[in-house]
């Protein structure tokens, strides 16, 4: 997150590019890095920013960087350029991890780093169709070798599907007023640009609410997204695979943007922090104890300094945590 131009010159890290509470994901990750071949896995790689930082601070680790965006993993490859004999490349979706490992010959992760929703890239890239405030097709795709496009979902959902996408996945509480919009819009003939959505959005919000919290089709825009990219769903299988394959001591950190998102980090890392000892037993038993420490208290926000320097990291919401009890054998998946 928080790049707002690309580099003047090709493969040079741009100055503007700026990780999302970079030191603290490198104060929790960079412990479990320390040892010559420790392997951590960036599943969301994006510019390399985050990676970039752990690799140069653990000179012994190794790198498998992920991306479901072609672009960002050549801009990544040619940034990470000096590290290129730590580094794995792999094309695929963060959900993906168990295969990003296979393919570079390892069993299992030191450190995994998640940082979930659209880059900065993504968001820059005007035809990519991810800003209300730049008019382009309305694509979405993270992966553009995907099919499904926002402007798909806009002009072929029934106006009650589309409505959920957007009061689900954007949060918005005119969600069945904007649908009921788009169909009365898409009757005269397809929305296809982002320009074309935005203002439709705005017009059917009442005007008092026009006045405050943002662009009107912020929330629209969001939900959108997230249905095209499936990111919820990546993300429900992604958490369980991650934490299946991190090493004894290892330690995973996830950024989220979006309160589903975190609620569902929060879930998956709460459940594996707990003694599930029955209660009515006098002593814990050992295959119940946590197979997880949590190293964050709840989800830590950037400081107040970072929200001033980078406004693309106020919604951010940091939650990180160490394995230190390997799954039993015998425990239900």
């Amino acid at each position: 997150m928080g790049e707002t131009r690309r580099p003047e010159h090709p493969g040079a890290p741009d100055p503007l590019h700026v990780p999302v509470m970079l030191d603290r994901i490198v104060e929790l990750l960079a412990p479990a890095l320390d040892t010559p071949g420790a392997l951590l896995v960036d599943g969301t790689l994006g510019l390399g920013g985050h990676s970039e930082a752990l690799l140069r601070a653990c000179p012994g680790a190794r790198l498998v960087g992920v991306d479901r965006d072609p672009t960002a993993l050549e801009r990544s490859a040619r940034r990470l350029a000096p590290y290129a004999d730590r580094t794995h490349f792999v094309h695929a979706v963060y959900s993906d991890l168990p295969r990003a490992l296979d393919e570079a010959g390892a069993g299992e992760a030191d450190a995994v780093l998640l940082d979930l929703g659209v880059s900065s890239p993504q968001l820059d890239e005007t035809e990519r169709g991810f800003a209300y405030a730049h008019d382009a097709p309305l694509d979405m795709r993270m992966d553009r070798t995907q099919d499904l496009t926002a402007s798909e979902v806009v002009n072929t959902y029934p106006p009650a599907e589309l409505a959920r996408v957007l009061r689900t996945y954007g949060e918005e509480r005119f969600a069945t007023r904007i649908a009921r919009a788009i169909e009365r819009r898409r009757a005269q003939g397809p929305i296809t640009s982002t320009r074309d959505l935005a203002e439709l959005v705005r017009a059917a919000i009442p005007a008092a609410t026009r006045r405050t919290g943002g662009h009107p089709a912020k929330r629209t825009f969001q939900g959108l997204r997230i249905e095209v990219n499936a990111e919820l769903s990546l993300l429900e299988r992604a958490l369980p695979a991650a934490l299946s394959h991190l090493a004894l001591g290892g330690r995973i950190a996830v950024l989220s943007y979006h309160s589903l998102e975190d609620r569902m980090v929060k879930r998956a890392l709460a459940a594996l922090a707990t003694d599930t000892t029955p209660a009515d037993l006098p002593v814990p038993l050992p295959d119940r104890q946590p197979e997880l420490r949590l190293l964050t208290r709840g989800a830590e926000p950037p400081t107040e300094e970072e929200n001033e320097r980078n406004p693309r990291a106020q919604s951010a919401r940091l939650r990180a945590a160490q394995r230190v009890r390997r799954p039993s054998p015998h425990a239900p998946s």
